[in-house]
């Protein structure tokens, strides 16, 4: 791995006796973790204005700090105000910043948690919380109202509650441990987590969540990969939101994984002032892809509170789509999703190709803006479907497949319910319908 003078000269502001060695040992890194304002000032060999100190103050009584030396490194120290990294590591007032719109649970994770450490919901999959501590703490976090959390790593008998669930809901064919990060745990704690879940037999994936690869990529050792890769198959995603967090040691940790056979993806923030930029955002996507890493998700930032000074217009979004879009490689460009207010899920919203149909012709429209149709069949004989798989003509094979009740526009646009409308509950017309 490469050691950097910066990282050499960081190393011995926190001690004069380190080498290159520890520098590349996560626990130690983790053990230095800082989380004051004079040692940041000290590492990073700048000195912050009284105003700066006093905002730094109230910040942090609320949302603590917490930022790896690793992370930290990468700061551009004579350009620090503007710098992508500093934004997301150094706490800011703006974080004190309560909107109207803002909410402390914006996911309404907790509403939808049937047992300890668990949201469900999607009909297949759950998501574990495992861990609600990380390496750092990003300044743009979702759930910044689990930030410096005491006993922050659940022990077994939550776990256990969380697992039980998972065994007694034979629907959850996919667990995407979260955290948190759930690469803080220990290996053989996260050994036997993982273990645990392989052993349910419903349990078809499991993935991890994590930005290790990101704020302290020595935590991904060969003895970590040796313990996931027993647990196959296992899916991890990371959270690179700007090209400069590519580090050399950033590739090796994403190599070390891919190798082991673990398919990656990435998840990215769309956040004002560090990646708000078609040109950065496109580099980014396909750096990852040359690390064998899939742009998953680029989210529109969340209503969490502290959060505003990050968001950007949904349009800017739209805009930086557009640019992806039959720019680069298809599987270079990641979804583009809104995680809904209030539990909602995650919400594609991408740009407009369709604009116009007819009886049996669409028209659509390319990236380079040419407006092309395309001719619909004529004789087209639609399979009736009742859902009656038992009966069905069709030869599908799907032993072990389960059905899932339609709901939602599924639910409308299918063959065998006779529904032919959704009306919220509280629909004042069908409340005077019921009451006359």
């Amino acid at each position: 791995m490469v050691y950097s003078q910066k990282q050499q000269d960081i190393a011995g502001k926190i001690d004069r006796a380190v080498d290159r060695s520890l520098w590349e040992d996560w626990r130690w890194q983790v053990r230095h973790t800082i989380h004051d304002l004079p040692t940041f000032e000290r590492l990073l060999g700048v000195e912050f204005s009284a105003e700066t100190r006093a905002q730094f103050s109230h910040t942090v009584a609320k949302f603590p700090l917490a930022v790896t030396p690793y992370y930290l490194s990468l700061i551009d120290r004579d350009n620090y105000a503007a710098d992508p990294v500093f934004k997301q590591a150094f706490p800011s007032s703006a974080e004190l910043e309560v909107g109207p719109h803002d909410h402390e649970d914006p996911l309404d994770e907790e509403a939808d948690s049937p047992a300890p450490g668990i949201t469900h919901r999607y009909p297949d999959r759950v998501l574990f919380h495992v861990s609600n501590v990380c390496s750092m703490y990003c300044r743009h976090c979702t759930r910044k109202r689990k930030v410096g959390d005491v006993d922050s790593i659940p022990g077994k008998e939550q776990i256990l509650a969380g697992l039980a669930y998972i065994r007694r809901t034979p629907v959850v064919r996919d667990v995407l441990l979260s955290g948190g990060d759930p690469l803080m745990l220990a290996n053989d704690y996260l050994d036997w987590i993982l273990g645990e879940l392989r052993a349910i037999p419903h349990v078809q994936v499991i993935r991890i969540g994590t930005r290790m690869p990101v704020v302290l990529p020595y935590r991904v050792t060969e003895a970590l990969v040796a313990v996931l890769k027993k647990h196959h198959p296992l899916w991890l995603n990371t959270h690179f939101n700007h090209p400069r967090e590519i580090t050399t040691s950033a590739r090796e940790a994403m190599a070390r994984l891919a190798n082991a056979g673990i398919p990656l993806g990435n998840q990215t923030v769309l956040l004002a002032g560090v990646n708000d930029c078609p040109l950065i955002i496109r580099t980014l996507v396909q750096k990852l892809v040359e690390n064998r890493v899939r742009p998953y998700y680029l989210y529109q930032c969340d209503l969490a509170e502290g959060l505003s000074h990050f968001r950007t217009p949904v349009g800017k979004g739209m805009e930086i789509m557009e640019s992806l879009i039959g720019h680069t490689s298809g599987f270079a460009v990641p979804t583009y999703v809104i995680d809904a207010p209030g539990g909602g899920g995650k919400i594609p919203v991408m740009p407009t190709y369709l604009i116009s149909q007819a009886t049996n012709k669409v028209v659509l429209r390319n990236y380079e803006g040419v407006i092309t149709t395309y001719q619909e069949p004529d004789n087209y004989q639609p399979a009736f479907c009742d859902r009656d798989c038992a009966g069905c003509k069709l030869d599908l094979h799907l032993e072990g497949t389960e059905e899932y009740p339609a709901i939602g526009i599924e639910r409308l646009i299918s063959d065998y319910d006779e529904a032919i409308s959704l009306t919220p509950e509280d629909n004042d017309r069908m409340k005077r319908r019921n009451d006359e």
